[in-house]
């Protein structure tokens, strides 16, 4: 393997979709390069001038990470193959934009779930953004949960089993461990 192909080995958070709102025009965009940061509701993704919806993200300083699940994939990929400059992408691929008091972006209906975030940080020299969560809305009522995550060469896998291991992690570790 080429070390220009190593990033495909250590895959990113689960692939999401950002929305934005310039004032005028609500817009969303596909991010696959995710984070959490700690544990409290800080997260990161990558994006930078490139992308449409950039340069509403750092004026408003507010967004919503929208949280697909797998059924969802092929709109996904279409957010993410079109500028939000000459398209409308909540029409073309049939996403349903909701207001929230939050922040003025709107979440997107279909999602599994929608967190309203506030940038508290952008790291330009790496094309880094920092959000922190400010609302969060889950769809209990959706049968599709399955996230899932871009490989980085045009492929994804969607989550699998889940592990309990909740008891094990409470467990103390002897002294000096």
């Amino acid at each position: 393997m080429r070390i220009s192909r190593a990033f495909t080995l250590i895959e990113p958070g689960a692939v999401v979709m950002v929305t934005t709102s310039d004032g005028r025009r609500d817009n969303v965009m596909t991010i696959s390069w995710t984070m959490v940061l700690d544990f409290t509701p800080k997260f990161a993704i990558a994006t930078g001038p490139w992308n449409h919806s950039y340069g509403a993200l750092a004026k408003t300083r507010e967004c919503v990470i929208a949280i697909p699940a797998v059924d969802l994939l092929d709109k996904v990929v279409g957010v993410g193959s079109c500028s939000g400059a000459d398209t409308d992408k909540f029409e073309k691929f049939g996403l349903t934009a909701v207001r929230v008091r939050a922040v003025r972006p709107p979440l997107i209906k279909e999602c599994l779930a929608n967190i309203a975030c506030k940038v508290i940080d952008i790291i330009e020299k790496h094309n880094i953004v920092v959000l922190e969560g400010v609302a969060a809305y889950f769809d209990s009522a959706r049968k599709e949960r399955q996230t899932f995550h871009a490989v980085g060469d045009g492929t994804f896998v969607a989550d699998g089993r889940k592990f309990d291991r909740r008891e094990m992690m409470r467990a103390k570790l002897p002294a000096g461990v």
